[in-house]
């Protein structure tokens, strides 16, 4: 019998291992339909009715379909591990949850993914990387991580003493960030560090690294034969 729940996309998105990552550190079985963006899959009607902007992932749960990975991943854990968004279950650490979520959105995102783009994406499409974009940003990531390292030495992770959404966030991102030259950034922050190392270590991340890793072999014997 197929899984109720399908993710649509390509797993070396780092939005896709987002949600992923949730759905494996939930325990729940999943499909994951794979898609080929330059073969514009994500255009296509049936996927536009999904998605009207054309984005993924987006996840179906039985009647239910969701897109926006974020969103994705609070669905998936406050139905199936709801500890993950509350800590240790009072509003206070609830609230801290949604706050250093926040922070993983407005804050170490952007840079984040800036640096990403011109280190690994443009480089792959045969690009030039731009590296006044590269060194602006990296100025500013330096800025957020500092202040997750003052964070850390007070709490075992973002929003307390406990693993949360808050935290798992972040590794998709980060994932590909420390493939390039800048992932000093993070060595040079020893809590930042360690709370790194456990993230990356974690089975469910292991296995989501793997997924992609597999998509990303195929796509380039794909792109081989063409």
């Amino acid at each position: 019998m197929a899984p109720a729940v399908k993710v649509y996309g390509w797993a070396m998105s780092p939005f896709v291992a987002r949600a992923l990552l949730c759905l494996e550190e939930a325990g729940v079985e999943y499909e994951l339909v794979a898609m080929n963006p330059e073969a514009g899959d994500h255009l296509r009607p049936d996927f536009l009715a999904k998605n009207p902007f054309a984005q993924v992932p987006v996840l179906e749960d039985g009647d239910l379909t969701l897109f926006e990975s974020r969103a994705i991943a609070r669905h998936v854990l406050r139905k199936h591990k709801p500890e993950l968004l509350a800590g240790d279950g009072s509003p206070e650490a609830a609230a801290m949850v949604a706050v250093w979520l926040e922070v993983e959105a407005h804050q170490h995102h952007a840079p984040t993914d800036a640096i990403i783009v011109q280190c690994i994406v443009v480089p792959l499409r045969g690009g030039v990387r731009d590296q006044a974009v590269v060194d602006e940003n990296v100025a500013k990531l330096r800025k957020v991580l500092e202040v997750y390292e003052a964070r850390l030495s007070a709490s075992m992770y973002l929003a307390g003493d406990s693993l949360t959404l808050a935290d798992l966030s972040h590794f998709p991102m980060m994932h590909y960030f420390m493939e390039t030259e800048y992932a000093a950034l993070v060595e040079e922050l020893p809590h930042v560090k360690a709370w790194w190392e456990e993230l990356n270590a974690r089975p469910a991340a292991r296995r989501v690294t793997a997924i992609g890793v597999q998509a990303a072999d195929r796509w380039a014997q794909e792109r081989g034969k063409q």
